[in-house]
């Protein structure tokens, strides 16, 4: 399946602005079920200075700044991407106990079980309280094979956990969301990732896109598509196996990659510092075009 992804995002100052600095995490990674094949970034005002890197877990990277007075910055990422063989994890899975995963992931040394064990530390948005751990004993039970597991507790979130896009934000505490039991993706990403770390267990945040379908006999609306989130699980035999909290789905052939990390403060989407400005009005559109079917 192949998609043309535009995402938008537009800032509107009150004063100028003398000078920023940015960080974009918007061309979506290539691995091996995805292929990124063409990427453009337009930046309004142009910037004095634009560079690309890959950061820490791998991630392209673009650095830019603007050296002028403006009142206005205006991001436009598009982006075409392939997705091969969607995210869908073997149809034959190990029933081993979540138990050995969690101990192979401790002694095993091979390189990828080493690299793993990052994502089975706390990160700067997602630290598991006793609550949370507790929460996840229900589906972690003893002797449980680790799938299975994960299944259940994403079924769990699901169930149990209300999609309400006007209750958090991106500074919205872990705790302030479980305890109301309200969120958006972002929020039920963190929420596992805190439910499968506190068990011992590798997780990580994954940022993307999920192509939004119209109603029967309608269109669908530009813009109307969204940046999404989900998590993955390390299994050692398999890698990294994908969930979507938010649908109650493994993702596949609708859910675009754009990057991963510890959780969201990692990848955010777009982050940099200002000189002047002073009060600021956001606005972010997506809009997710399928060019060929499956």
């Amino acid at each position: 399946m192949r998609y043309r992804v535009v995402h938008k995002t537009e800032y509107s100052y009150a004063q100028p602005v003398a000078l920023c600095h940015n960080e974009a995490h918007l061309q979506p990674r290539s691995f091996e079920r995805q292929r990124c094949i063409d990427h453009k970034l337009d930046i309004d005002p142009v910037p004095e200075s634009v560079s690309e890197r890959e950061d820490f877990f791998g991630n392209p990277v673009c650095y830019f700044a603007v050296q002028h007075s403006h009142k206005r910055l205006a991001v436009t990422a598009t982006s075409e991407v392939e997705i091969q063989n969607g995210t869908l994890p073997p149809v034959t899975l190990p029933a081993r106990p979540w138990e050995e995963t969690a101990a192979r992931l401790r002694e095993d040394l091979s390189p990828a079980v080493l690299d793993a064990r990052q994502f089975a530390l706390d990160s700067p948005s997602v630290s598991p309280a006793p609550e949370i751990a507790r929460y996840s004993e229900q589906t972690f039970r003893p002797g449980r094979p680790l799938i299975e597991a994960v299944r259940a507790l994403m079924e769990s979130i699901y169930r149990d956990f209300v999609y309400d896009p006007g209750f958090s934000t991106v500074a919205t505490p872990l705790a302030v969301v479980f305890e109301h039991r309200r969120g958006v993706c972002q929020d039920f990403a963190h929420l596992a990732l805190a439910c499968l770390r506190s068990q011992g267990l590798a997780a990580r945040y994954v940022s993307g896109y999920l192509e939004t379908l119209p109603p029967p006999g309608g269109e669908k609306l530009i813009g109307a598509d969204a940046s999404h989130a989900w998590f993955s699980v390390f299994e050692p035999e398999l890698g990294w196996l994908d969930f979507d909290p938010t649908n109650n789905q493994t993702p596949a052939e609708r859910h675009i990659t754009l990057a991963w990390g510890r959780d969201y403060s990692d990848i955010t989407p777009l982050k940099g510092v200002i000189y002047g400005g002073g009060s600021h009005h956001t606005t972010v559109s997506v809009e997710v075009t399928a060019l060929s079917s499956p």
